[in-house]
């Protein structure tokens, strides 16, 4: 049989509730008999059970992510930056999938937290769901990942700036006909897809340039759905000198277009991202690449400074990461 909590208060001198508020860091608690106990406890090999510690605290011990997507690479890139900081702190991760358009039966997820978790981690859920309502008023400690909701921590990127700088790319490396792949359909976009869109048209608009609904296509933030786009723009009688793919994996899907139709990124025609995917590098793609582990670090610490502090939102504040262009082989000076 191991060492038991028992063992270390007749070690120490002390009961077992004296034990169990010394290695937990309870008030009331001599500061030389919390030592005593700890040094005990770390000479004996002693741990605390996490479930006994869990039940005194009146905590879980676990943390609910909810994500529209697991698969696609952002998410499940932000995904593991999560669980690096839930680890280290010990904490177990719930996952929730919600508000998938290709789920056929979609089950909310406020009333499955109930008790079940310390606090929420959202990713990339439009502030218009209802879903997203639901959970906040659950009053429990919440931080958003890529969108902003006034009242609640988020931790985010400023993708109208992001598009911005592809978009300026494009524009200062001479091209005037400029064709966009953007995400989400036009009657349920999300968050980041207007906002790039609105840098997209702000950087035409101060050029001068006119935006072309002829060269606008939807991918839905897929390599397949890229792929389509792409397709689509090379079949218009004047096609785009230069594409702005407002993802990584839809600029891929645009080059494997390209490739079909015997064209070459960056000698036929100048195409540029949105992400720092993992593949980017290797496949030669100009990008503009946001902190995406990061993002889901420094959300899940946030996450974890409210469920220390017994706060929810109140004091923590949101913030805002910095992305940086990465300029490669897919996009070069205007020819004609």
């Amino acid at each position: 049989m191991g060492i038991t909590i028992r063992d270390v208060a007749q070690a120490a001198g002390v009961s077992t509730a004296t034990v169990s508020r010394a290695l937990r860091g309870l008030p009331n608690v001599d500061e030389q008999t919390r030592l005593r106990v700890q040094r005990i406890a770390g000479d004996l090999d002693y741990v605390i059970s996490p479930s006994a510690s869990r039940l005194a605290s009146g905590r879980t011990g676990s943390v609910a992510v909810i994500t529209p997507y697991i698969a696609r690479w952002f998410f499940s890139t932000v995904i593991s930056g999560i669980e690096s900081v839930l680890q280290s702190a010990g904490m177990d991760l719930l996952l929730m999938s919600v508000s998938n358009p290709d789920a056929q039966l979609r089950q909310p997820p406020a009333p499955r937290l109930r008790r079940r978790v310390d606090g929420v981690l959202v990713i990339a859920v439009p502030p218009s769901e209802p879903e997203l309502g639901e959970v906040i008023d659950l009053g429990m400690p919440t931080s958003l990942i890529g969108v902003s909701l006034e009242g609640v921590p988020s931790v985010t990127i400023d993708d109208v700036l992001a598009a911005r700088i592809a978009t300026q790319h494009l524009v200062d490396l001479g091209h005037r006909r400029i064709g966009i792949i953007g995400g989400s359909a036009t009657n349920s976009p999300s968050t980041a897809d207007q906002d790039r869109q609105r840098g997209f048209r702000e950087v035409m608009s101060e050029a001068g340039l006119e935006v072309d609904p002829h060269l606008e296509s939807t991918g839905h933030f897929t390599v397949a759905g890229g792929e389509q786009a792409m397709t689509s723009l090379l079949t218009q009688r004047n096609r785009p000198t230069a594409v702005f793919a407002m993802s990584d994996e839809m600029a891929f899907g645009a080059m494997r277009s390209l490739r079909s139709h015997g064209l070459v990124a960056g000698a036929d025609l100048s195409l540029i991202g949105v992400d720092g995917h993992d593949m980017s590098e290797l496949l030669d793609l100009t990008t503009v690449a946001q902190p995406v582990v990061e993002l889901g670090r420094m959300a899940a610490e946030t996450l974890l400074e409210q469920i220390t502090a017994g706060t929810v939102a109140a004091a923590v504040p949101s913030c805002q990461l910095p992305t940086r262009l990465f300029v490669r082989g897919s996009t070069a000076a205007a020819t004609g």
